[in-house]
Protein backbone atom coordinates (compact mmCIF):
# COMPACT_ATOMS: atom_id res chain seq x y z
CA UNK A 1 0.00 0.00 0.00
CA UNK A 2 2.71 2.38 0.82
CA UNK A 3 4.16 1.53 -2.57
CA UNK A 4 1.11 1.95 -4.24
CA UNK A 5 0.56 6.19 -2.58
CA UNK A 6 4.52 6.37 -3.31
CA UNK A 7 3.86 5.88 -6.87
CA UNK A 8 0.31 7.74 -7.05
CA UNK A 9 2.14 10.92 -5.67
CA UNK A 10 5.40 10.23 -8.77
CA UNK A 11 2.67 10.27 -10.95
CA UNK A 12 1.08 13.50 -9.71
CA UNK A 13 4.84 14.85 -10.32
CA UNK A 14 4.81 14.00 -13.93
CA UNK A 15 1.42 15.33 -14.67
CA UNK A 16 2.41 18.20 -13.65
CA UNK A 17 5.54 18.61 -15.42
CA UNK A 18 3.91 17.41 -18.73
CA UNK A 19 0.85 19.84 -18.46
CA UNK A 20 2.89 22.53 -18.42
CA UNK A 21 5.59 20.99 -21.42
CA UNK A 22 2.26 20.21 -23.49
CA UNK A 23 0.21 23.31 -22.66
CA UNK A 24 3.56 25.36 -24.00
CA UNK A 25 3.65 23.23 -27.16
CA UNK A 26 -0.22 23.62 -28.10
CA UNK A 27 -0.08 27.27 -27.95
CA UNK A 28 3.19 26.82 -30.43
CA UNK A 29 1.15 24.96 -32.76
CA UNK A 30 -1.02 26.04 -35.67
CA UNK A 31 -4.67 25.69 -34.23
CA UNK A 32 -7.08 22.98 -35.27
CA UNK A 33 -10.57 23.81 -36.51
CA UNK A 34 -12.97 21.17 -35.32
CA UNK A 35 -11.59 18.23 -33.72
CA UNK A 36 -8.96 16.98 -35.90
CA UNK A 37 -6.67 14.09 -35.36
CA UNK A 38 -3.94 15.74 -37.84
CA UNK A 39 -3.11 18.42 -34.24
CA UNK A 40 -1.86 15.09 -32.85
CA UNK A 41 0.91 14.63 -35.64
CA UNK A 42 1.80 18.56 -35.66
CA UNK A 43 1.69 18.48 -31.65
CA UNK A 44 4.34 15.44 -32.13
CA UNK A 45 6.78 17.33 -34.17
CA UNK A 46 7.21 19.85 -31.13
CA UNK A 47 10.26 18.32 -28.70
CA UNK A 48 7.98 19.62 -25.39
CA UNK A 49 5.01 17.80 -26.14
CA UNK A 50 7.18 14.46 -26.99
CA UNK A 51 8.82 14.81 -23.46
CA UNK A 52 5.75 15.51 -22.06
CA UNK A 53 4.06 12.74 -23.94
CA UNK A 54 6.73 10.43 -22.28
CA UNK A 55 6.22 11.81 -18.25
CA UNK A 56 2.49 11.09 -19.15
CA UNK A 57 3.20 7.27 -19.87
CA UNK A 58 5.21 7.18 -17.07
CA UNK A 59 2.49 8.56 -14.64
CA UNK A 60 -0.07 6.57 -16.29
CA UNK A 61 2.16 2.98 -15.66
CA UNK A 62 2.54 4.28 -11.85
CA UNK A 63 -1.21 5.21 -11.30
CA UNK A 64 -1.65 1.47 -12.71
CA UNK A 65 0.65 0.18 -10.37
CA UNK A 66 -1.45 2.03 -7.49
CA UNK A 67 -4.51 0.70 -8.44
CA UNK A 68 -3.30 -2.43 -7.91
CA UNK A 69 -2.79 -1.50 -3.84
CA UNK A 70 -5.40 0.93 -3.58
CA UNK A 71 -8.58 2.27 -4.37
CA UNK A 72 -9.64 4.82 -7.47
CA UNK A 73 -11.04 7.55 -4.96
CA UNK A 74 -7.58 7.46 -3.44
CA UNK A 75 -5.22 7.55 -6.49
CA UNK A 76 -7.24 9.90 -8.53
CA UNK A 77 -7.84 12.15 -5.72
CA UNK A 78 -3.78 12.05 -5.57
CA UNK A 79 -3.63 12.33 -9.44
CA UNK A 80 -5.53 15.60 -9.00
CA UNK A 81 -2.90 16.94 -7.41
CA UNK A 82 -0.76 17.98 -10.29
CA UNK A 83 -2.63 21.31 -10.21
CA UNK A 84 0.01 21.93 -7.27
CA UNK A 85 2.67 20.85 -9.16
CA UNK A 86 1.73 22.83 -12.53
CA UNK A 87 1.30 25.82 -10.44
CA UNK A 88 4.84 25.60 -8.47
CA UNK A 89 6.50 24.85 -11.58
CA UNK A 90 4.33 27.69 -13.20
CA UNK A 91 5.62 30.20 -10.55
CA UNK A 92 9.25 29.10 -10.97
CA UNK A 93 9.72 28.77 -15.12
CA UNK A 94 6.96 30.56 -16.23
CA UNK A 95 6.98 33.76 -14.43
CA UNK A 96 3.69 32.91 -12.98
CA UNK A 97 3.96 33.68 -9.56
CA UNK A 98 1.78 32.56 -6.53
CA UNK A 99 -0.59 35.09 -4.33
CA UNK A 100 -1.69 34.45 -0.76
CA UNK A 101 -4.77 32.67 -1.94
CA UNK A 102 -2.76 29.97 -4.15
CA UNK A 103 -0.23 29.25 -0.75
CA UNK A 104 -3.65 28.49 0.71
CA UNK A 105 -5.11 25.86 -1.62
CA UNK A 106 -1.93 24.69 -2.45
CA UNK A 107 -1.89 23.75 2.00
CA UNK A 108 -4.82 22.85 1.22
CA UNK A 109 -4.46 20.36 -1.44
CA UNK A 110 -1.24 18.65 1.02
CA UNK A 111 -3.65 18.74 3.92
CA UNK A 112 -6.82 16.55 1.93
CA UNK A 113 -3.84 14.10 0.60
CA UNK A 114 -2.81 13.31 4.05
CA UNK A 115 -6.46 12.56 4.92
CA UNK A 116 -6.92 10.47 2.34
CA UNK A 117 -3.48 8.95 2.31
CA UNK A 118 -4.37 7.71 5.96
CA UNK A 119 -8.04 6.68 5.38
CA UNK A 120 -6.42 4.76 2.58
CA UNK A 121 -7.33 0.89 2.93
CA UNK A 122 -5.66 -1.91 1.34
CA UNK A 123 -7.39 -3.12 -2.24
CA UNK A 124 -9.20 -5.82 -2.32
CA UNK A 125 -9.88 -8.11 -5.40
CA UNK A 126 -13.36 -7.42 -6.63
CA UNK A 127 -15.43 -9.45 -9.23
CA UNK A 128 -16.07 -7.27 -12.33
CA UNK A 129 -18.68 -8.38 -14.68
CA UNK A 130 -18.71 -8.37 -18.05
CA UNK A 131 -21.68 -5.77 -18.53
CA UNK A 132 -19.30 -3.40 -16.21
CA UNK A 133 -16.84 -4.56 -18.48
CA UNK A 134 -18.55 -3.23 -21.60
CA UNK A 135 -20.22 -0.80 -19.81
CA UNK A 136 -16.61 1.18 -19.41
CA UNK A 137 -16.28 0.75 -23.56
CA UNK A 138 -19.68 2.08 -24.44
CA UNK A 139 -18.99 5.07 -22.23
CA UNK A 140 -15.54 5.14 -24.47
CA UNK A 141 -16.93 5.21 -27.64
CA UNK A 142 -19.56 7.56 -26.64
CA UNK A 143 -17.05 10.01 -25.15
CA UNK A 144 -15.74 10.29 -28.63
CA UNK A 145 -18.80 10.55 -30.80
CA UNK A 146 -19.87 13.78 -28.20
CA UNK A 147 -16.03 15.14 -28.63
CA UNK A 148 -16.76 15.42 -32.09
CA UNK A 149 -19.51 17.77 -32.21
CA UNK A 150 -18.52 19.47 -29.34
CA UNK A 151 -15.28 20.05 -31.05
CA UNK A 152 -16.43 22.73 -33.16
CA UNK A 153 -17.10 25.65 -29.95
CA UNK A 154 -14.43 27.62 -30.23
CA UNK A 155 -12.74 29.90 -27.53
CA UNK A 156 -13.14 29.77 -23.47
CA UNK A 157 -16.33 27.84 -23.96
CA UNK A 158 -15.02 25.07 -26.22
CA UNK A 159 -11.79 24.68 -24.03
CA UNK A 160 -13.60 24.08 -20.98
CA UNK A 161 -16.27 22.17 -22.99
CA UNK A 162 -13.18 19.87 -24.24
CA UNK A 163 -11.51 19.69 -21.01
CA UNK A 164 -14.69 18.24 -19.77
CA UNK A 165 -14.66 15.52 -22.31
CA UNK A 166 -10.90 14.85 -21.42
CA UNK A 167 -11.36 15.11 -18.01
CA UNK A 168 -13.78 12.16 -18.08
CA UNK A 169 -11.62 10.32 -21.01
CA UNK A 170 -8.88 10.08 -18.45
CA UNK A 171 -11.71 9.37 -15.68
CA UNK A 172 -12.66 6.05 -18.12
CA UNK A 173 -9.07 5.07 -18.64
CA UNK A 174 -8.76 5.25 -14.90
CA UNK A 175 -11.52 2.68 -14.14
CA UNK A 176 -10.79 0.29 -17.22
CA UNK A 177 -7.19 0.08 -15.73
CA UNK A 178 -8.71 -0.70 -13.04
CA UNK A 179 -10.93 -3.65 -14.32
CA UNK A 180 -7.89 -5.10 -16.53
CA UNK A 181 -7.59 -9.03 -15.09
CA UNK A 182 -4.95 -9.13 -14.04
CA UNK A 183 -1.14 -7.84 -14.33
CA UNK A 184 0.38 -6.70 -18.05
CA UNK A 185 2.78 -9.03 -19.20
CA UNK A 186 3.63 -11.87 -21.62
CA UNK A 187 1.57 -14.56 -20.32
CA UNK A 188 -1.48 -12.66 -19.72
CA UNK A 189 -1.60 -11.27 -23.36
CA UNK A 190 -4.40 -13.58 -24.87
CA UNK A 191 -6.96 -12.63 -21.58
CA UNK A 192 -6.13 -8.74 -22.37
CA UNK A 193 -6.92 -8.95 -25.93
CA UNK A 194 -10.14 -10.32 -25.66
CA UNK A 195 -11.22 -7.96 -22.65
CA UNK A 196 -13.57 -5.13 -23.44
CA UNK A 197 -11.60 -3.10 -20.68
CA UNK A 198 -8.13 -3.14 -22.41
CA UNK A 199 -9.98 -1.43 -25.79
CA UNK A 200 -12.25 1.04 -23.62
CA UNK A 201 -8.52 2.47 -21.80
CA UNK A 202 -6.52 2.66 -25.19
CA UNK A 203 -10.14 4.19 -27.21
CA UNK A 204 -10.48 6.26 -23.69
CA UNK A 205 -6.77 7.65 -23.63
CA UNK A 206 -6.94 8.29 -27.34
CA UNK A 207 -9.97 10.51 -26.86
CA UNK A 208 -8.37 12.59 -23.86
CA UNK A 209 -5.10 13.35 -25.78
CA UNK A 210 -6.99 14.90 -28.99
CA UNK A 211 -9.42 16.84 -26.59
CA UNK A 212 -6.98 18.14 -24.44
CA UNK A 213 -4.63 19.13 -26.63
CA UNK A 214 -7.47 20.64 -28.66
CA UNK A 215 -8.73 22.53 -25.47
CA UNK A 216 -5.28 24.01 -24.81
CA UNK A 217 -5.36 25.64 -28.13
CA UNK A 218 -8.84 27.17 -27.61
CA UNK A 219 -8.07 28.79 -24.21
CA UNK A 220 -5.96 29.18 -21.66
CA UNK A 221 -4.50 26.02 -19.38
CA UNK A 222 -6.38 26.95 -16.74
CA UNK A 223 -9.71 27.01 -18.55
CA UNK A 224 -8.61 23.18 -20.16
CA UNK A 225 -7.60 21.93 -16.95
CA UNK A 226 -10.06 22.70 -14.46
CA UNK A 227 -13.03 20.82 -16.25
CA UNK A 228 -10.62 18.21 -16.65
CA UNK A 229 -9.55 17.67 -13.12
CA UNK A 230 -13.57 16.95 -11.99
CA UNK A 231 -14.04 14.91 -14.30
CA UNK A 232 -11.13 12.91 -13.77
CA UNK A 233 -11.18 12.75 -10.12
CA UNK A 234 -15.01 12.48 -9.21
CA UNK A 235 -16.41 10.48 -11.80
CA UNK A 236 -14.06 7.45 -11.67
CA UNK A 237 -13.84 7.99 -7.53
CA UNK A 238 -17.47 7.47 -7.78
CA UNK A 239 -17.60 4.14 -9.72
CA UNK A 240 -15.21 2.83 -7.72
CA UNK A 241 -17.42 3.21 -4.80
CA UNK A 242 -20.79 2.37 -6.28
CA UNK A 243 -19.47 -0.18 -8.36
CA UNK A 244 -16.07 -1.88 -7.61
CA UNK A 245 -16.32 -2.30 -4.40
CA UNK A 246 -13.43 0.21 -3.66
CA UNK A 247 -13.61 1.65 0.32
CA UNK A 248 -11.57 3.33 2.85
CA UNK A 249 -10.37 2.01 6.29
CA UNK A 250 -13.06 0.79 9.02
CA UNK A 251 -14.59 4.14 10.49
CA UNK A 252 -12.03 5.98 8.14
CA UNK A 253 -15.23 6.87 6.02
CA UNK A 254 -15.47 10.80 6.73
CA UNK A 255 -11.90 11.49 7.12
CA UNK A 256 -11.63 10.15 3.19
CA UNK A 257 -14.47 12.05 2.25
CA UNK A 258 -13.18 15.28 4.04
CA UNK A 259 -9.48 14.94 2.38
CA UNK A 260 -11.52 14.18 -1.05
CA UNK A 261 -13.46 17.23 -0.78
CA UNK A 262 -10.60 19.00 0.45
CA UNK A 263 -7.88 17.95 -2.12
CA UNK A 264 -10.26 18.33 -5.00
CA UNK A 265 -11.24 22.11 -3.81
CA UNK A 266 -7.81 22.94 -3.44
CA UNK A 267 -6.87 21.93 -6.94
CA UNK A 268 -10.10 23.61 -8.55
CA UNK A 269 -8.57 26.66 -6.57
CA UNK A 270 -5.16 26.42 -7.81
CA UNK A 271 -6.55 25.51 -11.33
CA UNK A 272 -7.57 29.18 -11.39
CA UNK A 273 -4.02 30.05 -10.81
CA UNK A 274 -1.62 32.18 -13.80
CA UNK A 275 -2.00 31.50 -17.65
CA UNK A 276 -0.67 30.42 -20.84
CA UNK A 277 -0.63 32.88 -23.29
CA UNK A 278 0.30 32.87 -26.97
Amino acid sequence: MVAGLLGAFAAAVCYGVASILQAVAAHRTHAADGLDPRLLIRLFTSWPYLLGIGLDGFAFLLSIAALRSLPLFVVQSIVASFLAVTAVLGAIFLRMPLRRPDWIALLVVIAGLVLVGLSAAEDRTVSVSNAERWGVLVAAVALGGLAVPLGRIKGARGAAVLGTIAGLAFGAVAVAARMLPGPVGVDTLGTLLTDPSTYALVLAAGVALLTYSTALQRGTVTQATAPLVIGETVAPALVGLLLLGDRPRPGWGWVAALGFVLAVAGALSLSKHGDLTR
